[in-house]
């Protein structure tokens, strides 16, 4: 695919096909994923690759809005960074995603980006359990990482009514 072609069909999918993802493919992208550029190169980003569906599934629980995508995708990527390489984990976690989500795009693969970093597990109690700590209870999260999303991703039939072409509204230029 053209850069083109895969900037513009990446779209939040919600709704994923049971087709298994092969572990081949998975690698590649997070291959792909991994060569985001990082603040002073430090490589803060960390990827865990979920693939049991149950344990997906279980995932959608860390939050009570905004998770419901995990429910039923055949697989996801947590995407943390290490908090002792680099006080910009977050921003580097963050490019990372988003190439992963571009090189899915690539791999013929849909994806969904849920948040985790300063999420409640109930939005109506923002002050109590955090999302990041559910999922700490289960998945082996490396204590050093904080965990910025997860990324639902899979095969999927849907497509996503395109992006509004209003670009002009939200690009000022100085000449």
């Amino acid at each position: 695919m053209e850069f083109k072609e895969v900037v513009n069909a990446r779209r939040s999918v919600r709704k994923f096909s049971e087709r298994e993802v092969p572990h081949e493919v998975l690698e590649q992208v997070l291959a792909e994923a991994l060569k985001a550029p990082s603040s002073r190169n430090c490589r803060s980003t960390r990827f865990l690759v979920v693939r049991n569906p149950e344990t997906v599934h279980r995932m959608a629980g860390m939050r009570d809005y905004g998770a419901a995508p995990l429910a039923a995708a055949p697989a996801a990527v947590v995407v943390m960074g290490d908090r002792t390489a680099s006080d910009l984990w977050v921003d580097n976690a963050a490019i990372s995603a988003t190439m992963l989500q571009l090189a899915l795009v690539d791999a013929g693969l849909k994806s969904c980006w849920v948040h985790v970093n300063g999420r409640p597990r109930c939005k109506e109690n923002p002050d109590g359990e955090q999302a990041v700590d559910f999922l700490r209870t289960f998945l082996p999260i490396p204590e050093e990482c904080g965990v910025l999303c997860v990324i639902a991703l899979g095969y999927s039939d849907f497509e996503p009514k395109p992006l509004p072409e209003d670009t002009v509204v939200r690009v000022q230029w100085l000449e």
